[in-house]
Order: structure tokens, then sequence, then C-alpha cells
């Protein structure tokens, strides 16, 4: 939009000011990360650059490597596709069944998205110490399962609110009256057109599986996810590894034959212990009492539980 003179308004040049910011924001820590995982064998973490080379991106598939990057990505990977196909099932199910008042509907809706204002922390722990009490072994795939979907169910389920808010059942009307029987009208008409939101379930379910950590880290069992082996990278990996790591996960790899080099077996690998229930109980605890008396946040050494991340 232009001024009568032909120049544009001082708007135009404060919202691209603030879109460019935005930009930034949004992308200059990645394109840091990106710089950084060029560095030479003797560079560091941080600026400047001390050579460039693919020296990081070797290491990460060397015998000397620190992380199941692999096994760690394709358990993220199938975990999130579950969760998003079971986010997907049951908040569509569930959207079709609120759409008529039912006694207890507000309650149950206040049930279904009120771990939505519990720390994750707090869920993976009562949901470890279930399955302790009942004397199963905690999985990324049951217990770890269990723990994401309490994080993507809520908002799986408020998308098929506002989907069907704005569903016109006239349509559903018109087929009945043309003699479509009921499954005929949900599998032709209805969810069709409930398509897009459908669609939305299940990357937004995807996205936030994918990326889970705090609920996770108490019920992923021995073998972690891809957010907890980074975490586990960031406590004992102190060179570039960790970025090259990071454009590897995101198919950024700048040489393919680094893959087929080192190809070989690594070494063994010290696995990752079942998380400390009791060492969380006791630290959570304190941390209440300490709280209590002086409102001191605790320090990382009264942590135990991060021990259990980085094995």
């Amino acid at each position: 939009m232009q001024s009568a003179d032909g120049r544009r308004p001082w708007t135009f040049y404060a919202y691209a000011a603030f879109f460019t910011l935005f930009v930034l924001f949004l992308y200059g820590p990645m394109t840091v990360i990106y710089i950084l995982s060029f560095q030479g064998p003797s560079g560091g973490m941080t600026f400047p650059m001390n050579g460039v080379s693919l020296h990081w991106f070797d290491a990460l598939f060397s015998q000397s490597r620190v992380g199941d990057i692999a096994g760690s990505f394709t358990r993220s990977i199938g975990l999130a596709a579950v969760v998003a196909v079971v986010t997907v099932v049951l908040s569509v199910i569930a959207g079709l069944g609120f759409r008529r008042r039912f006694r207890g509907s507000v309650f149950a809706f206040y049930l279904a998205i009120a771990s939505l204002i519990m720390p994750g922390l707090f869920v993976g722990l009562g949901i470890a110490l279930t399955f302790r009490l009942l004397g199963l072994q905690t999985d990324w795939l049951t217990s770890g399962l269990g723990a994401q979907l309490t994080w993507t169910l809520p908002f799986g389920l408020l998308i098929m609110f506002a989907v069907l808010g704005r569903f016109n059942r006239s349509y559903e009307e018109a087929a009945t009256d043309l003699g479509a029987t009921s499954w005929q009208r949900l599998r032709e008409v209805t969810l069709p057109m409930l398509l897009p939101g459908i669609i939305g379930v299940a990357l937004f379910g995807f996205t936030l599986s994918y990326d889970e950590l705090a609920r996770t880290s108490l019920t992923a069992g021995s073998k972690n996810t891809l957010p907890l082996e980074i975490w586990a990278m960031t406590t004992n990996v102190t060179s570039p590894a960790l970025y090259a790591h990071g454009r590897v996960v995101r198919g950024d790899h700048p040489c393919p034959d680094v893959d087929r080099r080192h190809s070989t077996p690594a070494g063994p690998r010290r696995p990752a212990r079942d998380p400390d229930i009791d060492g969380v109980v006791q630290w959570l605890s304190q941390t209440a009492a300490a709280r209590s008396r002086s409102w001191a946040s605790p320090s990382d050494s009264a942590r135990p539980w991060r021990s259990t991340i980085s094995a």
C-alpha cells in the first residue's frame, strides 16, 4: 500500500522490521548450530571458528561415538507415529461423542484436559510409580506411550472441538434423507469433511510426541528416545559433535559417505538404567521442603534423576 506521492507509510517499515526480527529469532539459533557443526578438529562449541571441516560428522559414526543416534531416532519416529494414530482415533471419537450434551459432559471435558496443567515430570513420575506398584517394567512403547498420550490427547480433543463447532450438520441430515445409513453417513460425509482437522490433529500429535522430554524421562525404560538421547549428550558431550548431531537429525547431512565409511558396529555402549524412582521421590520431597522454608530453587546437584537420563 502506497500513499499519493508513491511512498510507503511508516507502518510498512515497522512491520517489515518486526517480521525480520521474528525470522532472526526463529532461525538464528538454528543457523548458528549449522555453522558451528563445521568446526575444525581443534574447535570448540562457541565462536570463533578454528577451521572448517567435517570432522564432527565423522566422529558421530566412528567407534568413539557417545550416543545411539540411529536407535533413538527410530524409536522416536515409531512412537510418534503410534501416538499420532491413537490421538486421531480417540480425538475423533470423543469429538463426535461430545456433539450432544450428556450428564457429566462438563466434568468429563475438564477431566480430559486436566493433564495440561499438571507438570510433565509429575505425570511421568505417577505413571512410573503405577507401573512399579503393578510389577511391570517401564518401556518406551507402553508406559512411554501412555505418558505422551496425556500430553497429545487434550490438544487433539480441543482441535476436534473447534473443527466440529463449525461443522454444518445439514449435510448429515441430507445424507440421511437420501437413505444413507449411520456408517455410510460417517464414512462418506462426516469424515471427509473433517479430514483437514484430522490431519491437523495427526501432525500436532506427531510433533508433540517427537519432541517430548519431561513425561518420557521417567517412563521410557532402559532405551532412550531421541530427545532423551540429545539430553544425555548435553551432559557428557562437550564438542561440536552435538551440533553435527542436530544437523543429521534434521536430514541435513553434508556428507553421506561418512555413513558408509563408518558402518562398522560401534563399541559397547553403557545401557541406560531404569529411572531411580526412589531418588526422584526423595528429591521432590526435599525440594518442596526447601521451597517452603526459603523459596530457594534447588541446585542441580540435588536432582539425582538427571543422572538416570545421561546413563
